[in-house]
C-alpha cells in the first residue's frame, strides 16, 4: 500500500499481480507467501485499506471496475490468496455473475463453467450471514470439487447488500500464513462489504443517469431534426431541399454510413435523396417496386431489418443493384394518414455496428413519422404550385385570346367588310378611299400585334438587355397618362471583365417590373410610379413603388400577378416583400442572388 505526498486520494498498490475474471471459486495456487501482520500495525493497515476503498471505489463509475476494486481490497485486508464476488440473479436464488481474482490463465481454463450457487456458496444465498470455516470441505453442504478443480481449505464469506437488499456474496479462500481466517478478518470484511454496497449503488446510479442522459439526448436530437424539417416546410422550401435535409438528419441520428430516401411513384421507387457514402449518380435513379424490401415495409407499415434473406433482396432488387453495398440496415416506412409515401433506408451503423440496435429502430421510426408529415406536406405544396402555374398559364392564354378576338379579329373582320363593299358593282368610285381606310386599320393592328408580342417576349430584352426593355415598358405605361420614373443599373464586372447576368435572372427582373407596373397602372389608380433596379456583387434589387390606392394583403383575389412574381423569386432563391395598405400605395421589393451568364 502506498500514498503520494500531497495527494488528495489513495490508490492501491497490491503486492501480487491479480487479474479479474468471471470464473468459479479458485483453488490454492503457487503464488508467493505473504507475511502476516498482527497487532497495531494490522489494525492500522485495516483502517487505511478501508479508507482507501471509500476514496478510490467511490471514484469509479463503472460497475465492473467497482467489483474488481472490492476484490483487491478484500485480499489486502484479510491476506486471502483468492477472492470472488458472486452477483445474485433477479430472484436472488442463484448466482448470475461470478467475478474472481488471483488465477492464472491455465487455472481459469481448467476450472470451466462458473458456479451457480450450490454447496457452500449457496449457504450464503439461503442464509445471508457471515460464514467462516477452517476447512470448507468439512461443511455439511459441501459438494466437494469438480474434476480439475484444486482443493481449498480455509473459507470466509459475507453477504453484500445494496440499500438493504441482497446484491451478492463476497467469498475468500486460503488465508496466507495462517490455518484459517480470524474474527478480525471477518469484522473487516463485513465493514468492507458495507462500503462495497455503497460503491455498487453509486456506480449503478451513475450508469442509470448516463443511460437517461443518452436517451434524453436522443429525444432532443429527434426534436431538433423534426423542428428543422417543420421550419423548412413552413418556409415553403421545395420538396428536394426537404428530402435532402431529412436524409442528412436521419444519418446523423442513426450514426449510419449512408442513408437513402426512396419515394414510390406509379409502381417505381425513386432514390429521391441521400447522404453519406453513396455511389455517384444514384440520386434520381429508379427501380421497380415489386420484390423490394421497401415494398414489404410500405405494405406492412413495419420496419424491415436488412439481414439474411432481406439483405439478399436488397442487393438483387433494391439499391444494391445501383452499386450501393451494405452489411446491415433498416428500411423504415414513412407513413402519414395510413399512406406510405416512401421509405428511409439506413445502412451500416458506424459506432458499434454494422447492425442497428432496437433503440436505433425506435428512434428512426419516430423520426420517420415526422419526416412523412414533412414529405406529405411538401408534396401537397408542390401539387398546389403546379396547379397554380397551370392556372396562371391558362389565364394568360385566355387574356391573349380575348385580346386577339376583341381587337385583332374584329378589326380584320371590318377590313374584310370594307374591301367587299369596295368590290361590289358601283363601288369602284370609292375603292381608293376604302383601300386607304383598310391600310390605316392594318397599320393599327400591326402595332397592336407588336404590342402583344412584346408583352409575351420583347425582342429588346434579348437584343439590348433588361434596361432597354424596362424603359420601353415604362414608355407604354406613360402613354396611358401615368408618370413613370426608371433607374436601372445592372453593370457587372467579373474578374475585371464586363459580364452579363444569367438569362433567366434578367428575364425574371423584367417580368417582376412588368407585372408590378401593369398592376399599378390598371388597379392602383395612381399618377406616379418609381422603378429602381440595382445590383451589387451578390444580389440584384428590384423596387417598384406607386402612389395609388393600395390594397389589403389579406383580402382574397382571383388574380395571379403577385403569385407569379413570388413564384419567379422563389425559383431563383430570392426574397420578396410587399408593402401595401389601402389608400397608401404599394411597394414591391424583390432581392435575387446574382448569377453570371
Amino acid at each position: 500500500m502506498r500514498r503520494g505526498l500531497g495527494s488528495s486520494r489513495w490508490r492501491w498498490a497490491p503486492r501480487a499481480r491479480f487479474m479479474p475474471e468471471q470464473h468459479p471459486m479458485p483453488a490454492r495456487g503457487d503464488g508467493g507467501q505473504r507475511d502476516q501482520v498482527s497487532g497495531p500495525a494490522s489494525a492500522h493497515r485495516t483502517t487505511d485499506s478501508i479508507l482507501e476503498l471509500a476514496c478510490s471505489v467511490l471514484d469509479e463509475l463503472d460497475l465492473g471496475a467497482v467489483l474488481h476494486q472490492v476484490l483487491v481490497a478484500s485480499q489486502e485486508l484479510t491476506g486471502a490468496r483468492y477472492a470472488a464476488l458472486g452477483v445474485l440473479n433477479e430472484d436472488r436464488t442463484a448466482l448470475a455473475r461470478f467475478v474472481t481474482l488471483g488465477l492464472d490463465d491455465a487455472q481459469r481454463h481448467g476450472i470451466g463453467s462458473p458456479p451457480v450457487g450450490r454447496g457452500v456458496l449457496g449457504e450464503l444465498i439461503a442464509d445471508p450471514r457471515p460464514l467462516r470455516l477452517p476447512e470448507v470441505g468439512a461443511h455439511p453442504r459441501s459438494y466437494g470439487f469438480a474434476a480439475g478443480h484444486p482443493p481449498m481449505t480455509s473459507f470466509l464469506g459475507v453477504p453484500v447488500r445494496v440499500r438493504g437488499v441482497p446484491f451478492g456474496n463476497l467469498y475468500l479462500t486460503d488465508k496466507v500464513g495462517a490455518a484459517e481466517f480470524s474474527e478480525q478478518d471477518e469484522r473487516s470484511l463485513v465493514l468492507l462489504s458495507d462500503l462495497a454496497g455503497v460503491a455498487i449503488d453509486h456506480a449503478r446510479r451513475i450508469a442509470a443517469s448516463e443511460a437517461q442522459r443518452d436517451e434524453l439526448a436522443q429525444l432532443v436530437a429527434v426534436l431538433d431534426a423534426t423542428t428543422q424539417i417543420t421550419r423548412a416546410v413552413g418556409g415553403h422550401t421545395d420538396l428536394g431541399a426537404i428530402l435532402r435535409l431529412i436524409a442528412k438528419r436521419g444519418r446523423a441520428l442513426a450514426r449510419a454510413r449512408a442513408v437513402l430516401i426512396e419515394l414510390e411513384h406509379r409502381g417505381e421507387l425513386e432514390v429521391a435523396a441521400g447522404a453519406g457514402e453513396l455511389p455517384p449518380g444514384i440520386v434520381g435513379r429508379r427501380l421497380p417496386v415489386a420484390g423490394t424490401v421497401a415494398a414489404t415495409a410500405l405494405s406492412s407499415g413495419e420496419t424491415q431489418r436488412l439481414e439474411g434473406p432481406t439483405l439478399l433482396r436488397f442487393e438483387r432488387h433494391g439499391a444494391g443493384r445501383l452499386g450501393l453495398e451494405a452489411s446491415a440496415g433498416l428500411v423504415v416506412p414513412m407513413v402519414f394518414h395510413g399512406r406510405g409515401h416512401g421509405v428511409l433506408v439506413c445502412l451500416d451503423r458506424l459506432e458499434g455496428g454494422p447492425d442497428f440496435t432496437d433503440e436505433d429502430q425506435m428512434l428512426l421510426e419516430s423520426f420517420a413519422s415526422s419526416a412523412a408529415v414533412a414529405v406529405a406536406t411538401a408534396q401537397t405544396i408542390e401539387a398546389d404550385r403546379r396547379s397554380q402555374r397551370l392556372a396562371i398559364i391558362e389565364q394568360e392564354k385566355a387574356r391573349w385570346a380575348r385580346e386577339l378576338h376583341d381587337d385583332t379579329l374584329q378589326a380584320l373582320g371590318a377590313v374584310r367588310l370594307a374591301l367587299e363593299a369596295g368590290m361590289r358593282p358601283g363601288g369602284e368610285d370609292r375603292l381608293v378611299e376604302v383601300v386607304g381606310d383598310v391600310v390605316g386599320q392594318l397599320d393599327r393592328q400591326i402595332v397592336a400585334l407588336r404590342t402583344l408580342i412584346t408583352e409575351l417576349r420583347p425582342a429588346t430584352l434579348d437584343e439590348f438587355g433588361p434596361a432597354a426593355a424596362i424603359e420601353d415598358l415604362a414608355e407604354r405605361i406613360r402613354a396611358g397618362g401615368v408618370a413613370v420614373e426608371v433607374t436601372v443599373d445592372l453593370a457587372r464586372d467579373h474578374d475585371g471583365l464586363a459580364a452579363h447576368h444569367a438569362t433567366e435572372l434578367e428575364t425574371a427582373v423584367y417580368r417582376i417590373v412588368q407585372e408590378s407596373l401593369t398592376n399599378a397602372a390598371k388597379h392602383g389608380n395612381g399618377g406616379r410610379i418609381v422603378v429602381v433596379v440595382s445590383a451589387t456583387e451578390t444580389a440584384i434589387s428590384v423596387v417598384v413603388c406607386d402612389d395609388g390606392v393600395g390594397f389589403d394583403l389579406a383580402a382574397p383575389t382571383d388574380g395571379f400577378g403577385m403569385l407569379g412574381i413570388r413564384e419567379r423569386v422563389e425559383l431563383l432563391g430570392g426574397t420578396l416583400e410587399i408593402d401595401a395598405q389601402p389608400g397608401h400605395g404599394t411597394t414591391v421589393t424583390a432581392t435575387l442572388p446574382v448569377r453570371i451568364r
